[in-house]
């Protein structure tokens, strides 16, 4: 008799620096607790972080900044992207970095606008007659071609069914062009747009569940109600999508423009005349009420990488009247601002800049905080540590930095893992620490040796 142990089908989910982030940890009066949603420390620059999303959500910073101001390793980056998981999905959150300006194929302040435009979204509210249900019925009748010799689908019928009844609908042969590219079948449940004929296919009815021990299908519910029935549908774009989706519109499926859309340049620079356009055609729905507008987030890290001509578009930017909220991050002290002849501010940002600017700072970790970051690092990457080898740990995030003692889990806990121990301790901490070196080590080192690499 042969017993097999059946392997778990969960998705693994890969362990990145943030991934143990998952909000700001804020109390109900938004007080900072201590350790909470994988945050430790930092409270008043959490509970100023806090304070940022209140006000994005009641739409109060739309133009404004925020720098997030601290040392190397004290938590901006996590500040951000807990600040993006306070949003939700439904806010757009732009994260980049201040080098990725550089680009050969489009100039600077193009980057900068396409990633402005990527954070604010628009969210489109429609109601459309549609015919949704379950089809029953699939039958094309094909007639005479007046064209050539070969016949033609001259009509379409479909019988849909919902919890409430059956309709039979007679549909042109564009729409059985749809329908063939959803790949429609007998048991799927689709809506139909009564005004432009577009198809969706929703996914296999729920009856069909059990049809198959294995079928990699959808399942929806039998739609309720009648088939002909008024749905609101809401659709969320950013102003980015609308920009690209009319400055390349697209060809047709065959080869030949598959071709075109291939060897034409990667990036495209959008004019600012077609931007105008959209804006003007954006404000039209706003007003109509079709659409509302939702000011995101743009958040720059290593700020100090912009050159001059980048930060005197981001005045223009804050300034116009469809911005997101910014939020920068910097850990530069005082240092010179690029694109000029040695001039000298703090963070490497203009003073002219720095003056719009809501500043939030963040400071070291003091020992417990490294601990207790250390020791969440270490559940996230399925690392168990013992009591002396969280304490080496903690020593090493003190004495050299957080980062090196966070890199050095996973490693050690292999190590331990050889060794046939069962928790992380210090004797694996030791080895990996002679085996990966830290940049103050490797500094020491290359001071010490000097002579021996090329000048």
């Amino acid at each position: 008799m042969k017993i097999e142990d059946v392997t778990s089908t969960t998705k693994a989910q890969r362990v990145a620096a943030h991934t143990h982030v998952k909000g700001l940890g804020l109390d109900e009066d938004g007080k900072a607790k201590q350790s909470a949603a994988g945050l430790v420390g930092q409270l008043n620059a959490r509970e100023a972080a806090g304070l940022v999303v209140d006000l994005i959500k009641m739409k109060k910073l739309a133009g404004r900044a925020v720098l997030l101001a601290g040392p190397p390793g004290s938590g901006k980056t996590a500040i951000a992207l807990a600040i993006s998981h306070e949003l939700g999905t439904k806010v757009p959150f732009c994260p980049m970095v201040g080098s990725e300006v550089y680009s050969s194929e489009v100039k600077k302040t193009e980057v900068l606008m396409e990633n402005f435009r990527r954070a604010i979204g628009l969210r489109i509210k429609e109601v459309k007659e549609v015919y949704e249900g379950e089809v029953m019925e699939l039958t094309p009748f094909e007639g005479d071609n007046p064209v050539g010799y070969a016949k033609a689908i001259q009509h379409v019928e479909v019988s849909l069914k919902t919890a409430k009844g059956v309709k039979k609908l007679k549909l042109d042969p564009t729409i059985y062009e749809s329908i063939q590219k959803e790949r429609v079948s007998v048991g799927d449940v689709i809506y139909i747009e009564s005004n432009t004929g577009s198809v969706r296919r929703m996914g296999r009815c729920d009856v069909y569940a059990t049809e198959f021990d294995l079928e990699a299908e959808e399942y929806v519910p039998l739609p309720k109600g009648d088939v002909h029935k008024k749905k609101e549908v809401v659709q969320d774009v950013t102003l980015h999508d609308l920009d690209v989706a009319n400055a390349r519109p697209q060809g047709g499926n065959d080869i030949v423009a598959m071709l075109g859309a291939m060897t034409k340049p990667k990036k495209t620079e959008i004019t600012e005349k077609l931007r105008r356009e959209i804006d003007k055609m954006v404000d039209r729905y706003i007003d109509q009420g079709i659409a509302e507008l939702v000011p995101g987030v743009l958040f720059i890290d290593e700020i100090q990488m912009l050159d001059l001509e980048c930060f005197t578009y981001l005045h223009r930017a804050l300034e116009s009247q469809i911005s997101p909220i910014v939020v920068l991050a910097s850990n530069r002290g005082t240092c010179e601002v690029r694109g000029t002849d040695g001039i000298q501010s703090p963070h490497g940002l203009p003073m002219d800049l720095l003056n719009r600017l809501l500043i939030i700072r963040t400071d070291p970790y003091n020992r417990e905080e490294t601990a207790q970051i250390i020791q969440i690092r270490a559940d996230i990457e399925g690392a168990k540590l013992e009591e002396a080898g969280l304490e080496a740990l903690t020593e090493i995030g003190v004495s050299s930095s957080l980062r090196y003692a966070v890199q050095l889990i996973t490693p050690a806990k292999l190590h331990s893992r050889v060794s046939g121990l069962d928790a992380l301790g210090p004797e694996s901490v030791d080895t990996m620490r002679t085996l990966f070196l830290d940049a103050r080590s490797s500094a020491r080192i290359l001071t010490e040796h000097s002579n021996a690499y090329m000048k």
